[in-house]
């Protein structure tokens, strides 16, 4: 049991030191940052997660510390405890006056801008400016090109539906065409029917006048040639 405590607290120690150089680093980076605000602020960032980190394990290691068996032990880390604390605060002035360094540096190069670059400020906003209206442009005809597109679309669908109505009225027209047609070659089928019948009628009527003759001459050609018959 003692063997796995010493285990966890070699690796608390190390862990602070750990963070305690990355701190020193980071703080160092701070110090040096000339801008711009947002690269700082990124970079307070990281600091303060890893004064986090820190503290944590420091209150890891007073808590192993003070569950120590032996006196001894316990007061060695305890105070080993307190050298941490120490450093940590130590870093922590450190950080405050590495943020005061790299804010004035950066205040220091934004009045040189101001002071020196008014005339590439002024240029920098005409060429927005010209950017801008340019950008403007090719949008409105971009529009317009598009709004041409969807005119002559319109038109040729106007064409079609023009189109498609006459073509349906020829169809209407066509139909109704052949409806009177048919009319009238049924009225024709009827005509020739009663015609057909009445010919055949005035062909029997005639085949009998005829038969009707033949015998009448017959009879009297008998009566005269041969008159005691």
């Amino acid at each position: 049991m003692a063997a796995t405590t010493d285990v966890h607290v070699r690796v608390c120690e190390q862990e602070i030191i750990k963070y305690d150089l990355e701190i020193k680093a980071i703080i160092q980076d701070v110090a040096e940052c000339n801008g711009p605000q947002s690269t700082l602020t990124e970079l307070n960032y990281k600091v303060k997660e890893k004064f986090s980190f820190l503290r944590q394990r420091i209150q890891d290691l007073e808590q192993m510390g003070k569950e120590q068996d032996r006196d001894s032990d316990r007061h060695s880390m305890l105070k080993q405890v307190e050298g941490h604390r120490k450093q940590m605060l130590s870093n922590q002035t450190a950080w405050r006056k590495a943020n005061l360094a790299s804010k004035m540096s950066i205040d220091s190069l934004e009045k040189e801008e101001l002071l020196h670059g008014g005339d590439t400020s002024l240029r920098q906003r005409k060429m927005t400016k010209e950017s801008m209206a340019q950008t403007s442009s090719d949008i409105t005809e971009s529009l317009m090109s598009i709004s041409r597109m969807m005119s002559q679309q319109v038109n040729q669908s106007e064409e079609t539906i023009t189109t498609l109505a006459t073509s349906s009225r020829t169809v209407l027209e066509t139909n109704e065409e052949f409806k009177a047609m048919t009319g009238t070659i049924q009225l024709g089928r009827k005509l020739i029917t009663k015609y057909n019948r009445r010919e055949l009628t005035d062909k029997l009527l005639i085949f009998l006048a005829i038969a009707l003759f033949l015998a009448t001459v017959l009879y009297i050609l008998k009566k005269r040639l041969f008159p005691f018959l």
